[in-house]
């Protein structure tokens, strides 16, 4: 393994064998939709750091990301009228890829539990398959 870790989106599109060449056992892969640092996303992070050597991480967004094609308040007014249950669940919707990005970067970076290792923030494009460090 080479000691990094990802964050990134639970898109299909992000193909990161074909973007990076990476092979299986080559990195440590965290997905979730919009490739947020959520807890879960941190706790997989710490484990990842602290207990398999993993030395550095990379956050990956892209464009076109359906988490920015509705807000938090909406899904769950839909959620409401559909199951006839209320929920204060956070989905995580951002209209502004690149703000999301450095808040997921800065949410890894300030974490305490997370060791200071550097942490990148790229912008995947799917239209063009180019990817560009933001952070």
């Amino acid at each position: 393994m080479s000691g990094l870790a990802i964050l990134t989106c639970m898109d299909a599109r992000l193909d990161l064998s074909e973007i990076f060449g990476f092979r299986p056992g080559d990195i440590h892969l965290i997905r979730n939709a919009g490739g947020l640092a959520t807890d879960d996303a941190i706790r997989s992070l710490v484990i990842s750091q602290r207990m398999l050597g993993t030395h550095e991480v990379i956050v990956i967004n892209h464009t076109g990301c359906g988490m920015m094609t509705f807000t938090d308040d909406a899904m769950r007014s839909a959620l409401a009228r559909e199951t006839g249950r209320v929920t204060d669940l956070q989905f995580g919707a951002f209209s502004d890829l690149v703000v999301n990005l450095k808040e997921q970067v800065e949410k890894i970076r300030s974490h305490p539990w997370l060791k200071p290792v550097p942490v990148h923030g790229m912008v995947y494009e799917v239209e063009t398959g180019r990817i560009h460090e933001i952070v």
